[in-house]
């Protein structure tokens, strides 16, 4: 029985990765913090063990030592699209120290392999790293940091780069939450000009993903730290995705389009030089994803 060790593993993501990890026979490990919400993984708590981190290296240290798992995987994260100056401490704890204890706990207790999860927001306007926000130059942060544990502390690892990621029981307040909403209430919802392009990937291609990036580390087929894009490689632009989603409902959505301008520094043209992990593309097709998480979908023909 593989052993798995989950970071994040109460999230929308790493949720639905220990999911699939119970269910396909793994022995699944997550780390908690005190207070944590369990919803997610309410279905399946009984079959995980949840270790609880006080924010310590030295707890990181006993989690790791007595969970020793084959993989690790390091979903665990702070996103703010925007950030302020009380937030910084938050960020830099979230998304670089704790990710640092866990690489050191792993490399004391000769746990060799991680599947780390970064974002695409590293690579604004298609460069080779330019951060969109702060958050994304802590993910480089502590990228850059990995970097150094494959290099002197023989640790392997496999970085996912994340783009859009949707599907059923998302409790986060992304776009589809939004348009389930007006089309609800009926209510107008004030959105950018909607020329930014959007490229989604379902869930159940993101777990896919990730299983398969621990298969090729326990395979050995690894080298070095590796990095991949989980993409699509279709997106399009908002406008034409929220006409999409209005089509498959029957019904015009009341979006005020330029009601509200662009963030600083939107992702107008998505990542495209990152490489995919061999062997994997999406399964999903946009349209079944989109009819998966709507409550108001009808029957669409392509």
């Amino acid at each position: 029985m593989h052993k798995a060790l989950i970071t994040g593993g109460t999230g929308f993501v790493g949720s639905n990765l220990a999911r699939r990890l119970v269910r396909d026979g793994w022995q699944v490990g997550i780390i908690t913090i005190p207070n944590d919400n369990l919803d997610q993984i309410k279905d399946f708590a009984d079959q995980v063990k949840l270790y609880v981190h006080d924010g310590s290296t030295d707890r990181m240290h006993a989690i790791v030592a007595e969970a020793q798992p084959d993989v690790v995987f390091h979903l665990a994260s702070l996103f703010l699209s925007e950030h302020t100056p009380a937030d910084i401490t938050r960020l830099v704890s979230s998304n670089v120290l704790f990710g640092t204890q866990l690489l050191e706990a792993m490399a004391a207790q000769g746990v060799a392999k991680i599947v780390n999860t970064g974002t695409s927001w590293q690579h604004y306007e298609n460069k080779p790293y330019s951060p969109v926000n702060l958050y994304a130059a802590t993910k480089q942060a502590f990228e850059d940091i990995l970097q150094y544990y494959v290099e002197a502390r023989d640790v392997q690892a496999i970085t996912l780069k994340l783009f859009d990621t949707y599907g059923p029981n998302d409790p986060r307040p992304k776009l589809f939450h939004l348009l389930d909403k007006i089309a609800r209430e009926g209510t107008t919802l004030a959105m950018s000009p909607g020329e930014q392009m959007i490229d989604l990937v379902h869930i159940d291609d993101i777990v896919r993903a990730f299983v398969m990036a621990a298969e090729r580390l326990m395979a050995g087929e690894a080298s070095g730290h590796e990095k991949y894009g989980v993409s699509s490689e279709k997106p399009m632009p908002l406008k034409e995705l929220v006409e999409l989603y209005g089509c498959m409902i029957g019904s015009q959505l009341p979006i005020e389009w330029g009601g509200r301008p662009y963030r600083d520094r939107e992702v107008m043209v998505t990542c495209t030089s990152l490489s995919i992990l061999a062997g994997w593309s999406p399964e999903i097709r946009l349209e079944d994803g989109i009819r998966s998480v709507s409550s108001y979908c009808i029957s669409y023909v392509s």
